[in-house]
């Protein structure tokens, strides 16, 4: 019987924690355990420290996990909580994501100052982003728009926003969602047109492979749909690359038994790009997205990808 707290890894963000929060609360709901039996250990990452510079120039999503995956591996934690769309492709030996809590809306939030739209925005207005998808899919829409970098937690960005530094800027709406922040949105964006990352918007945790006890302790919260889109989504995205260098975007819905997945890659400077949709049974949802990744791939040919450095 478990005597010692367990003990849960995350980011120290305000987003980060109320993630970890919330996967404390489901699973004190679903064993009925009180909440001092669980820990939440804050811990520091790379790509916390440094935001000066975009993800791409300075080691891409592991700066994100690195830290606290070594403390997972050790068995200093017992389980980590993430944001789905930050990790890696490929996950360190003995390390896997063992559960999703039920996904929140996986569309991006248009926060505008000038304007209330994208497509409205004056011409040459400046819009703050960090992604590369997101900094494609904005050139893709509206080439006449100066894109500049916008790192940092999400109360940094927005007041980065609030001192003037840019007339919009783009945020996970999901991340609104769960930091209380639902007025804050002057647009949702439409999927089809402006797709969100993999993985956008799912809570996912991390534990050590044949760790029987953590595995039985979250299953209990596991929600397959989520899992099953999200396999998809990594899928296509691991066939790509994956890293935060290239403009990747896909998202796949889930109902009942049967899977259904769009993806889009492009250039940096949104210039060019390539549409795919696929579906088939959700039983198969890693496999349709890798065949969805290598389908694209084969579609763009190679000097497409030249851009991506």
């Amino acid at each position: 019987m478990q005597t010692k707290p367990f003990r849960i890894g995350t980011r120290g963000s305000p987003l980060a924690l109320a993630q970890a929060h919330e996967t404390r609360a489901r699973l004190m709901a679903a064993h009925g355990l009180p909440e001092d039996m669980f820990e939440i250990v804050v811990l520091s990452t790379k790509g916390d420290r440094i935001t000066d510079r975009s993800l791409a120039l300075i080691g891409g999503k592991g700066l994100f996990t690195e830290e606290i995956e070594a403390q997972l591996s050790s068995g200093e934690l017992d389980f980590a909580v993430h944001s789905s769309k930050d990790m890696p492709t490929k996950l360190p030996d003995g390390l896997y994501l063992s559960a999703f809590l039920p996904r929140e809306d996986m569309r991006d939030a248009f926060i505008g100052r000038s304007a209330a739209r994208l497509l409205d925005l004056p011409e040459g207005a400046t819009v703050g982003s960090a992604s590369l998808r997101r900094q494609a899919l904005i050139k893709r829409l509206r080439p006449d728009l100066n894109v500049i970098v916008f790192r940092g937690q999400v109360e940094t960005r927005l007041a980065k926003l609030a001192e003037g530094q840019a007339d919009a800027t783009l945020l996970a709406y999901a991340g609104l969602k769960r930091l209380g922040k639902l007025d804050v949105p002057t647009e949702i964006l439409d999927p089809v047109s402006f797709p969100p990352a993999p993985a956008q918007g799912a809570i996912g945790i991390e534990s050590r492979i044949g760790d029987a006890r953590i595995d039985a302790l979250l299953s209990a919260i596991d929600d397959r749909p989520t899992r099953a889109a999200v396999s998809c989504e990594r899928g296509f995205l691991g066939t790509l690359d994956g890293s935060c260098r290239t403009p990747i975007a896909g998202y796949a819905t889930v109902e009942g038994d049967d899977l259904q997945f769009r993806g889009m890659i492009l250039t940096p400077d949104g210039s060019q790009f390539h549409e795919i949709e696929t579906s088939g049974p959700v039983s198969d949802a890693e496999r349709l997205g890798s065949a969805a990744g290598q389908a694209i791939r084969d579609k763009a040919r190679a000097d497409f990808f030249e851009s991506w450095g």
